[in-house]
């Protein structure tokens, strides 16, 4: 891969993660704001889930065979960030709060189609971009992590505008501060639609399927389904669905536990600590796939889920235990890598190169899709269950509801552990 194909693919994933990144960790605090409750952010969270159960066959299905799959991102991206604005203002009713029914309870309405809309575009570019990247390289396990880490980069990056949010409210005259407002979403719409325009401007990734006889299966990106022919590979699958549970419970709601310490300022930059523990283990993972294994390194991720859960359910931000809460945050460089983006490389290399992008897909679908669309859920009515009272508004038993996923990701290393057999390094056949 040449210098300006790496610039480019390292600009696109920076593009790509910065437009999630900057409004999706801190939403769960502003619709508690306006006064939505846990069970309604849940569902709102579960819009980005039912994007990837929707869209990703389809899409992998037009990357493989149809379009350019450059252009394709393109598109997404521009739709998907004109959906957002009209999600952020249909997100409030005429008094700035809560959307609410003739009970007068807060219900979501219009706001959560329009998201819906916007997250069955968006949710197809994070396996488009890998395609796009995997496709311009010959050997993913050496070049990928270094592209990958710019997405990361993108996240830190927007995450990093929270600690200037007094400058930014002053400046639009906004009172709200800027994680409890809507701003964050006008934000990422922007970043969205310039990461489409940016988009066509990649190299060329033509359809490695062009020309083959299509079906019915094709259309629907079933053939990436034959993967599951490989027990390791459904094990993996049923894995990575099942470690949606608990994940869920710090992606939908880690910023609002962070926001009801009552010294924090900057959530969303604290949690992009772990972000920046995420380059450092996106560098060195070359170094870990020669010699761990996918089954290690796929073990080393969901320890890693459990020690985040428990400092989280044993620290404190008011007292000397912050730094065991930091030390949480921070976890997510081998929650995510370890876990994430080997089971995104591992699928890579299990599917032949007529069906990636629909592998990509397929992974996005039992993840991001099926696990995050339930996981969510899950969370919601756990952390509504355990709201308690505090003064005239509302908090949450932060200590009991961590324990949970704890219990969920236990199990699940056992199932992992006695069934999982593949010793496949990656990067070798």
């Amino acid at each position: 891969m040449d210098k300006g194909t790496r610039i480019k693919l390292s600009i696109m994933m920076f593009l790509q993660y910065a437009f999630n990144g900057i409004w999706i960790i801190p939403l769960a605090t502003y619709l508690s704001f306006v006064g939505y409750s846990a069970d309604n952010i849940g569902n709102v969270y579960g819009t980005f889930a039912l994007g990837g159960i929707i869209a990703p066959f389809f899409i992998g299905m037009f990357a493989d065979r149809f379009f350019q799959a450059q252009k394709l991102l393109a598109t997404l991206n521009i739709v998907a960030g004109v959906l957002l604005i009209f999600a952020a203002k249909a997100s409030v009713g005429p008094d700035g709060l809560a959307v609410k029914n003739a009970s007068g309870e807060p219900v979501l309405g219009v706001f959560y189609w329009l998201l819906l809309a916007h997250f069955i575009c968006y949710m197809p570019t994070w396996a488009l971009t890998n395609s796009i990247a995997f496709r311009q390289m010959k050997n993913t396990a050496k070049e990928f992590p270094a592209v990958r880490v710019m997405g990361t980069f993108g996240w830190i990056t927007v995450s990093a505008v929270t600690l200037f949010s007094d400058q930014i409210n002053a400046a639009l005259g906004n009172s709200i501060p800027f994680e409890q407002s809507v701003i964050p979403l006008y934000f990422g719409a922007a970043i969205g639609i310039a990461a489409g325009l940016f988009a066509f401007a990649l190299p060329q990734t033509l359809p490695e399927g062009k020309g083959e006889e299509g079906s019915f299966a094709d259309i629907l990106g079933l053939k990436a389904l034959r993967l599951f022919k490989d027990k390791n590979f459904a094990i993996f699958a049923v894995s990575s669905f099942l470690i949606f549970f608990p994940a869920m419970f710090y992606w939908a709601f880690a910023n609002m536990y962070l926001n009801e310490f009552p010294s924090m300022k900057g959530a969303a930059f604290w949690q992009s600590t772990g972000q920046m523990m995420e380059v450092v283990f996106l560098v060195i993972m070359p170094f870990f796939f020669v010699r761990l294994g996918v089954k290690k390194m796929l073990l080393i991720g969901m320890f890693a889920w459990i020690a985040r859960f428990v400092c989280f359910s044993y620290g404190d931000w008011e007292t000397s235990a912050w730094i065991i809460v930091l030390i949480g945050l921070i976890l997510h460089g081998p929650c995510f890598d370890f876990f994430f983006v080997t089971g995104q490389l591992y699928t890579d290399q299990k599917a032949d190169k007529s069906i990636q992008s629909q592998a990509q897909g397929l992974n996005s679908f039992i993840t991001f899709g099926l696990g995050w669309f339930l996981g969510s859920k899950v969370a919601g009515l756990v952390v509504d269950h355990y709201a308690i009272a505090i003064g005239d508004g509302v908090g949450h038993d932060w200590h009991t509801i961590w324990l949970i996923p704890i219990g969920m990701a236990a199990a699940l290393i056992v199932f992992f552990m006695l069934f999982f057999k593949d010793k496949t390094l990656i990067g070798h056949d």
